[in-house]
């Protein structure tokens, strides 16, 4: 299911060798900061991502991910002198007398002293890691999409509200950020046809079993080559008024060594040449769309443990 990708983040990528042009309302309306507003609630994205619009993004955006760092900050802050407190009661506790709360309070406490300070170590580097360009479901990253006679690259989040969707019938189907080939009219036919995008991606992550184990393969074209992942999007109100722009990658039967590795499904690489007939779609004509997805890009994919 393609539950995982390494993308390009930074939109330069596109604007450089796509020719694409930034909508920069797009990634403010994201990242847009209001203190006091409710809920709270930062948009999740690859580090990479956010580290460019600091450096070199818009001086607006650079200043709404410096709030939303502090913020986030702060708050990572506070839970960690909260769960060292309960990581503390809970060891005195146990020294008294040993009980399934206590042990369960320093489990979980621990736990979570060590999720913040991970997050909190990747608030304040500034050095890259190569984890910081990799995204999952409910992410948002960079989506090239045809708007006003050019390509435009817009900030989407990888999981898709289809039309007509309110957030509640959206919970119910959480597997919508990949798009069967298979299904396209049937299940996706409101926007195939009609709101096509690319993402650029290196690698795409799998839950495989390996003797009797669930483990995650990263799949790496052997040429080291970007994937130009076809895409459906969509746009779409939430109940507070704001714009969402979601999107689904599009899947198919796997190549043999894929499939030999363990996983059906593998995301569809368009042909670098077939980029703008693909984001102008006609709806008319989808045998048109059906015979870019099959004159893909075939890379061979290594797969190697993923860390």
């Amino acid at each position: 299911m393609c539950y995982s990708a390494m993308v390009y983040a930074e939109y330069k990528k596109y604007v450089r060798e796509h020719g694409a042009l930034m909508d920069v309302n797009a990634y403010v309306k994201l990242f847009w900061w209001q203190q006091g507003r409710d809920p709270m609630k930062r948009p999740r994205a690859p580090r990479s991502m956010e580290r460019e619009l600091l450096n070199e993004g818009p001086s607006e955006l650079a200043d709404a991910i410096r709030r939303w760092d502090a913020h986030e900050i702060s708050q990572l802050e506070q839970d960690i002198f909260k769960q060292r407190k309960r990581i503390a009661d809970g060891e005195r506790a146990m020294q008294s007398k040993p009980t399934k709360k206590a042990q369960e309070d320093v489990r979980i406490g621990s736990n979570k002293v060590e999720q913040a300070m991970r997050r909190l170590g990747d608030l304040k580097r500034s050095e890259a890691q190569p984890d910081d360009s990799r995204i999952y479901p409910g992410y948002y990253c960079p989506v090239m999409v045809w708007e006003d006679g050019r390509r435009v690259v817009k900030p989407m989040r990888y999981q898709c509200r289809m039309p007509g969707w309110t957030e509640a019938i959206e919970r119910k189907y959480p597997g919508t950020y990949m798009a069967r080939r298979d299904k396209l009219e049937e299940s996706w036919g409101k926007l195939f046809g009609y709101s096509h995008g690319v993402m650029l991606a290196t690698a795409f992550y799998e839950h495989v079993e390996r003797d009797g184990q669930d483990v995650i393969l990263e799949f790496r074209p052997e040429t080291g080559q970007d994937l130009l992942a076809a895409c459906l999007w969509s746009r779409s109100v939430e109940a507070g008024g704001n714009e969402l722009l979601s999107f689904a990658a599009i899947s198919d039967d796997p190549p043999a060594e894929v499939a030999a590795a363990g996983h059906d499904r593998c995301i569809v690489p368009i042909k670098p040449e077939h980029i703008d007939a693909w984001l102008k779609p006609d709806p008319k004509h989808l045998a048109e769309q059906y015979r870019i997805l099959d004159d893909r890009e075939r890379p061979y994919y290594e797969h190697r443990m993923a860390a």
